[in-house]
């Protein structure tokens, strides 16, 4: 039903969004349409780079508390450490 379109078809839904929109809305949406895409492209693009030095770099080894264990931490979203904080473990004073 839609998989043949023609140029007649093309221009007709061309002539339609040029009613509905006006000729002088046209090359603003286009201009806010071409910025978004970059913004989207060179977010991407950090992204992609940002996981790859992450990847490389090794991370430092938890420090360790006088138990020999490393304390746990709890972050507020993921990759969030400006809010993460340490998290004292309940220890088990119960005797079996």
């Amino acid at each position: 039903m839609f998989g043949k379109l023609g140029a007649p078809e093309i221009i007709l839904i061309l002539v339609v969004i040029i009613l509905l929109f006006g000729a002088k809305k046209l090359p603003d949406m286009a201009r806010s349409l071409g910025k978004s895409a970059r913004i989207l492209k060179s977010e991407a693009k950090a992204m992609k780079s940002e996981g790859n030095n992450n990847a490389a770099a090794p991370a430092d080894p938890p420090a360790q508390d006088e138990s020999g264990q490393a304390p746990r931490t709890i972050q507020a979203a993921p990759g969030d450490v400006t809010s993460s904080r340490p998290v004292t473990e309940p220890t088990n004073t119960t005797k079996s």
